[in-house]
């Protein structure tokens, strides 16, 4: 099991795919090797998900190929 990352260093980015209207908008940091944090921008301070690179990139690849119905 790894120790829980530090993410008070990394420099957050706001997903291409956010909109600016302030609904849906989720950042990644960059900067930790194998590892993707992601999390709420209008959530800050609140908890992050860490993913490994491999399930971030199935996720992704789940995304783009339409495998989750939006209702």
């Amino acid at each position: 099991m790894r120790a829980t990352p530090d993410l008070s260093i990394v420099t957050w980015r706001k997903s291409s795919y956010s909109n600016t209207a302030g609904g849906e908008c989720v950042e990644v940091a960059d900067g930790l090797p194998g590892l993707v944090p992601v999390r709420d921008s209008k959530d800050p301070g609140g908890p992050a998900l860490v993913f490994d690179d491999a399930a971030w990139s199935a996720f992704v690849a789940a995304v783009k190929g339409g495998e989750f119905r939006v209702r």
